[in-house]
């Protein structure tokens, strides 16, 4: 167990972080999954059975303080780190010509920031493992929408991706950009009804992460967009 690799994955309380961790943990990694909220994070660890290899972490993706100690916490605890998914993020659900500003900046900071300072706080140690850093944009981070300001969001994120490809690459480091489309996930809440048409489940988009992951060594999948079928765009 204790040479078994390791994962920390951001926002992994509900939707496509949980079902990372849970299918992580099914194949043999340790995980730790932090999120703003504690008693999501409580709730997912018992109906998980509260495993040894799950550390869960209350923190702010965007807080570079918090992500650090995540970083921190989870190196003291198993010992190592593999792998970091930046998963945690969230759409406003409005347009630039007609939404309300309020919202914006706390949506850029968690999914434009959240990724970089994971990114900057576990390199040192995904150098040392020659590990994987795997960012979940948005087939909107490929696809103009109408005012979307989620969108701007998610190209960005995807500039990063392959900014911080090139960079790391000479490190042994892979990166991934994992784009999903239409997934039936808590993402939807705020907006206050599924969109229509056939959706992707998490467990459905978290084999797409796991497969990156469990790429043999020496293998770097950089660009994994997957909708589900039926989504047009």
């Amino acid at each position: 167990m204790t040479d078994s690799p390791v994962a920390l994955i951001t926002g992994g309380g509900s939707g496509i972080g949980a079902a990372v961790a849970r299918q992580l943990l099914d194949a043999g990694h340790r995980v730790t999954v932090t999120g703003r909220g504690e008693e999501r994070l409580r709730g997912f660890a018992e109906q998980l059975g509260k495993p040894e290899g799950l550390l869960t972490i209350r923190g702010d993706a965007a807080d570079y303080d918090h992500v650090q100690a995540a970083v921190e916490a989870t190196v003291k605890e198993f010992g190592r780190l593999d792998t970091v998914v930046a998963n945690a993020g969230y759409a406003t659900h409005d347009t630039v010509a007609e939404g309300d500003p309020a919202g914006w900046r706390d949506m850029v900071l968690t999914n434009v920031l959240g990724p970089a300072l994971l990114i900057r706080a576990s390199i040192d140690q995904l150098k040392e493992t020659r590990g994987r850093i795997v960012l979940v944009g948005s087939v909107a981070g490929h696809v103009h929408g109408p005012g979307n300001i989620y969108g701007a969001t998610k190209w960005a994120v995807t500039g990063l991706a392959e900014n911080t490809r090139r960079q790391v690459t000479e490190y042994g480091v892979g990166v991934t950009l994992i784009s999903p489309g239409r997934v039936e996930t808590p993402f939807w809440d705020s907006y206050g009804s599924l969109p229509p048409g056939h959706l992707l489940t998490s467990d459905q988009l978290a084999e797409s992460v796991v497969w990156a992951i469990r790429q043999p060594t020496g293998v770097d999948v950089n660009t994994v967009v997957v909708r589900p079928i039926g989504q047009p765009v």
